[in-house]
């Protein structure tokens, strides 16, 4: 089953802690991951930013909303126990959510009126952690700036974009230090050929490349793919790169998949070719860094706690 979002882990959490025991946030991973019946797959997978597991987090927030509703007592950094108010929330646990949220906005709009410097935590209907949200709004800005880097490429000339993709590779780093490791071939007898990376210094290993700048709705067909491959036979070559601000159809991709012998095509449609762009920083400039930080367990659990 997909992992279960914050709100839906609540209950389940309060009920552990019914017996009157104190609990670490990493005691709840196992019972809870059983409760939902996840796979060792699910109960590990990791945000795409790398930065933490999804279920852990997910827990951590139920139990913070749980603390700041006042269902639980945190007795000592770090470990939850439900209190009276908690075991009688759960005898309607049905209300429990509405309960929390309703708590948690009621504490927020305290804060504001007192002018209260505390960190806020707001807008917890729609079951997404703070941290989930900040993800998705990233993830949002990213996509919009790929399809602004699309666009901007496809209002160039075809030239301009042979030039741009042979600098994408450099950025990427094929062609290292070797001064004027990349050359966009001549229009006129490219033989199929639009630019070239050298891997070398005496350019014994060279990496071919085909640069469609097409419409984004068209595709590039399993012919357009073996023309290529022909051409990097006649340039007695067996790397090539084939980069478009479009999409493979099926076809084509079947037909890299399957080639046979030394040849090695690599297939770069737009999205991937926006987000290299976007991730090498060709022609990006940082807007702005925001750095959030996490508590170091390690050190504060080396610290002695009051009895």
């Amino acid at each position: 089953m997909p992992i279960p979002r914050h709100d839906e882990i609540r209950v389940p959490a309060l009920n552990l802690l019914l017996d009157g025991s104190t609990m670490k946030l990493k005691d709840f991973i196992e019972p809870l991951s059983k409760e939902f019946s996840l796979t060792e797959q699910e109960k590990n997978e990791m945000y795409t930013s790398g930065n933490g597991h999804i279920f852990y987090d997910r827990i951590s927030w139920a139990l913070s909303y749980l603390n700041m509703a006042g269902l639980l007592d945190k007795p000592a950094r770090g470990n939850y126990r439900i209190n009276s108010k908690g075991v009688e929330m759960l005898k309607s646990p049905e209300k429990i959510n509405t309960y929390v949220d309703v708590e948690v906005a009621k504490r927020d709009r305290t804060k504001k009126i007192n002018k209260n410097p505390e960190i806020t935590i707001i807008d917890t209907n729609d079951g997404s952690t703070p941290q989930e949200k900040l993800y998705t709004s990233f993830s949002n800005i990213r996509n919009s700036i790929y399809d602004e880097i699309l666009t901007t490429i496809l209002s160039k000339t075809p030239t301009a974009f042979e030039k741009l993709v042979v600098l994408l590779l450099q950025k990427m780093g094929y062609g290292g230090e070797i001064k004027n490791s990349g050359l966009v071939t001549q229009r006129s007898n490219d033989g199929g050929i639009d630019g070239i990376v050298k891997e070398d210094i005496l350019g014994f290993g060279r990496i071919n490349i085909q640069a469609k700048r097409y419409r984004l709705d068209i595709a590039i067909g399993r012919e357009e793919i073996q023309k290529f491959v022909g051409a990097l036979a006649v340039a007695q070559s067996n790397k090539g790169v084939f980069i478009t601000t479009s999409y493979f159809s099926k076809g084509a991709i079947e037909y890299v998949e399957n080639l046979f012998g030394n040849t090695t095509v690599v297939l770069i449609d737009g999205k991937n070719l926006a987000s290299y762009i976007y991730d090498y920083g060709l022609g990006m400039q940082v807007e702005q860094t925001i750095e959030i930080k996490k508590m170091d367990s390690d050190f504060w659990d080396s610290m002695t706690d009051e009895s």
